[in-house]
């Protein structure tokens, strides 16, 4: 059962990482600054390619969410070094397995950076991952590029978050629930950072804004039973869960949810974390009709996105979908080879500096980098999930929000930074 678990090194040593980490993230601290204990690792761009990063969980209970991440990671380096690579060198892209274990992706992070000597690294889901990496991409200067949505609270000077912070996603989620009279909540989430940051801020949310949150509860990573937790959603008398649970968790709980006798209409679910490929993989019967928060979705229309279902498939199969993290760790690529040709340089530094501004018309719909936070412009979505698998927008916010990930602009989260 290894593809349902992580280690029990893997989870107590990642808790011990995130034990400073995460307490100052969940503060709302600004976590990571320029002070480093090396002048700062340089890649390698002597020959004709360069190389970069994908650190991803190509195995373990997070593989059913990262491996397409992965793939959209290399469709991306595909495309660009058949239009000629960046600054007239090829991408070699070298892929290092985190392995659903957070020592583990930092050490792969540590290789990539001082061993490979990428110039840049793409990849990382959970936020246990990324608070275990981030001091390693700190200490070295070098680039992480983070493509998916989460708990916000966390800005860091080596980190592109090209996901959505929480008031491109939690936040719209919760006003289109509050919305349509669903005020009573049941939070459900993995057991790590950023399902409990999030469950704070949701609380904070809610009372401020006169909803209510009913029950709070937590299942480890890679966790199968959910009867008892079911149980007590269905007795609860919320209107709603808000579930943040990651990896192959959801397969579970969504099978008790439907054999429980529960269904979208009595009792709907928003979910943060589920998209196309893991709907794939948990099965549409068991999700029909069920929520989603994302920027992205495969139906999502227009030219860009066209081009980018098409290209995916043919490189991967007719029946593999898109989804928002794998569109965000796409984009992402397509924007650092942007920052690198308007800095001329693959240095950090000057990539850095010419980062604000940058555009991308990606297949979610023009995405802009916001300089001062290192976070991206994104439009923000809610989507239905049919019984085809897919996820068909029911409400968006019209156009990019920018993004906040210390929520200043909310007089209700003036607590939680």
């Amino acid at each position: 059962m290894s593809g349902l678990s992580i280690s029990r090194r893997g989870l107590l040593t990642g808790l011990s990482v995130l034990g400073a980490s995460a307490a100052i993230g969940a503060c709302g601290a600004k976590t990571g600054s320029d002070r480093t204990t090396t002048a700062g690792a340089k890649a390698d761009t002597s020959g004709d390619t360069v190389r970069v990063g994908l650190l991803n969980s190509l195995s373990g209970t997070m593989a059913i969410s990262e491996v397409t991440v992965h793939n959209a990671l290399l469709l991306a380096v595909k495309e660009i070094n058949a239009d000629g690579g960046v600054l007239g060198k090829k991408l070699d892209p070298v892929s290092q397995d985190g392995a659903s274990d957070w020592p583990t992706f930092a050490e792969k992070a540590e290789a990539l950076i001082t061993g490979d000597k990428v110039a840049a690294t793409f990849g990382c889901w959970t936020s246990a991952s990324r608070k275990a990496v981030k001091p390693v991409f700190e200490r070295h200067r070098s680039l992480l590029f983070y493509p998916v949505q989460y708990e916000g609270l966390e800005q860091s000077p080596y980190i592109f978050y090209t996901g959505a912070t929480t008031n491109q996603q939690i936040v719209p989620a919760l006003d289109y629930l509050r919305k349509k009279g669903l005020t009573r909540l049941y939070l459900v989430g993995s057991d790590y950072v950023f399902p409990r940051t999030a469950n704070k801020i949701i609380r904070a949310y809610a009372k401020g804004n006169g909803m209510r949150v009913l029950g709070e509860d937590y299942a480890p990573l890679g966790s199968t039973e959910f009867s008892t937790l079911v149980n007590k959603v269905k007795e609860s008398g919320a209107d709603a869960v808000f579930n943040t649970l990651n990896g192959d968790s959801n397969v579970a709980f969504f099978k008790e949810y439907k054999s429980s006798g529960l269904t979208a209409k009595a009792l709907p679910v928003l979910s943060v974390s589920i998209a196309e490929e893991e709907v794939k993989s948990i099965g549409a019967p068991y999700l029909e009709g069920q929520l989603t928060a994302w920027n992205y979705y495969q139906t999502t229309p227009g030219a860009a996105n066209t081009a980018f279902v098409d290209a995916y498939q043919a490189a991967y199969g007719k029946d593999k979908p898109t989804s928002d993290p794998m569109e965000a760790a796409y984009l992402s690529v397509h924007l650092w080879k942007a920052m690198v040709e308007k800095a001329g340089s693959f240095d950090v530094a000057k990539v850095k500096a010419a980062a604000d501004g940058i555009t991308f018309d990606a297949p979610e719909g023009k995405v802009t980098v916001d300089g001062a936070t290192q976070h991206v412009h994104k439009t923000a979505r809610i989507g239905r999930i049919g019984a085809d698998g897919l996820i068909t927008e029911v409400w968006s916010s019209g156009r990019p929000v920018k993004p906040d990930p210390y929520l200043k602009g909310y007089d209700w989260a003036s607590g939680l930074s």
